[in-house]
């Protein structure tokens, strides 16, 4: 078991990838180098502003490179809840808005010939309970009624064979518009794709302070200072302290992801046929797949915390893995990693303006595509091509644990273990 992400090591940083040193001016400073910022960087180039991207550590390093490989439809919340939250329009919003950033990923990577292994599979999402299923059959009814989205069926148990090739859950809920896809290949593609329309990557430069000007803002690094007219923070979550509001608006979560060894060809059919994005029903959740390359993914928490053992956390990850697919029992873990996903406390994307800095965050873990499509919205309004998007129109709530996440993720970790027993 090796201690290290099998997606950039099947796939590495393209060692031709050009990057700058620190510019002196530009009209856009980007935070963050992953799906978000370079969608945002390639809108803004589109639009002919100056662009930097300035990276912490390496273009791609967070959690875009460190993700399941899901294209999701919808959002973290559930959509009846952001009907009864903000009302039947922004909740059909909301919700065709979700399928166009599925979309627009599969449009992007062909316009840009960025090879990601997009595929159309489908996602699966798995009773962990008996009242699980029950309550998919009526969320089909729901999103008919409501949405007029029929591409929404259920799997009864005594079927879901011809889906899984595991006995541990009551049914399933498909989808089939979601898509898995190579979230490295995805990632360094966009990073090859805004290099080539002249966004400047600056790998290795972590910001110390932003502070605004008469021109601008100043944006203070350990690399040095440059000025820029706009910032966006496209952080998620890896966001820290500097914008201290940002930081009180996101709390960073682990996720923790195990891979086998490639399967044999029949034994990949055995376990997932139609090679869906799967998960589960429980608030601590496990989420897995096949890899373009035959392996079992197997991806989840136990625990909140972003700083685990990551050894302990695989043996437990493995655990729970033969526990669906007792097939997969002493078949040989080949990689494991973590990774941060930001997660806000009413599960919804935020993105806006605070305190003259834009930014984009709070994936929930959807963020392959939201990620991207929200990153090229936030790009287009600060090219002047959109006032604004739909997640600028919501209430953004702040939190008062910042900074004792250690405290106060634990407390929150028990209370999912509790509802994932009782419910």
């Amino acid at each position: 078991m090796k201690p290290s992400v099998y997606w950039t090591e099947d796939c590495p940083r393209p060692p031709d990838l050009p990057v700058s040193p620190l510019p002196e001016t530009v009209d856009v400073a980007i935070i963050g180098g992953g799906y978000t910022g370079l969608n945002a960087a390639l809108a803004l180039r589109k639009a002919g502003a100056s662009v930097a991207i300035l990276e912490k550590e390496s273009i791609g390093w967070g959690a875009s490179s460190r993700n399941g490989g899901m294209a999701l439809t919808g959002l973290k919340e559930s959509m009846p809840v952001i009907f009864r939250r903000y009302g039947a329009e922004m909740g059909r919003a909301f919700w065709q808005w979700s399928l166009d950033a599925v979309d627009y990923v599969e449009r992007l990577t062909t316009e840009e010939g960025i090879d990601c292994n997009f595929v159309r599979s489908g996602h699966l999402l798995l009773a962990f309970k008996p009242q699980h299923f029950a309550h998919f059959v009526e969320e089909v009814r729901w999103f008919r009624k409501q949405l007029g989205y029929t591409d929404l069926w259920v799997v009864g148990k005594a079927e879901l064979h011809c889906e899984i090739g595991s006995t541990a859950y009551h049914g399933g809920l498909i989808d089939p518009r979601s898509a898995g896809l190579h979230p490295a290949r995805y990632v360094f593609g966009l990073a090859q794709a805004a290099a080539r329309q002249g966004v400047l990557l600056v790998e290795r430069t972590a910001l110390m302070d932003i502070r605004r000007i008469r021109t601008g803002f100043l944006v203070n690094t350990n690399c040095g200072t440059l000025s820029a007219s706009e910032v966006l923070i496209a952080t998620n979550g890896y966001t820290t302290n500097v914008i201290r509001p940002l930081r009180q608006g996101i709390f960073p979560v682990g996720s923790y992801i195990i891979t086998t060894e490639p399967l044999p060809v029949s034994l990949q059919q055995e376990l997932s046929p139609r090679g869906r994005m799967c998960f589960d029903s429980k608030h601590f959740l496990n989420y897995f797949r096949l890899t373009p390359d035959g392996r079992m993914l197997f991806g989840g928490r136990h625990n909140l915390s972003p700083s685990l053992d990551l050894i302990d956390s695989a043996r437990k990850m493995q655990a729970r893995m033969v526990e669906v697919f007792p097939q997969l029992a002493g078949v040989p873990i080949s990689h494991t990693w973590n990774g941060n996903l930001g997660i806000a406390l009413d599960l919804m994307p935020h993105a806006g303006r605070v305190n003259g800095v834009h930014y984009a965050y709070a994936y929930a873990g959807h963020g392959v595509s939201i990620a991207s499509f929200l990153g090229k919205e936030m790009g287009e309004v600060l090219a002047g091509k959109r006032t604004s998007t739909l997640f600028a129109q919501i209430n953004h709530p702040r939190y008062a644990f910042v900074p004792y996440d250690r405290f106060y993720l634990p407390l929150v970790s028990g209370w999912f273990r509790l509802l994932d027993f009782f419910t």
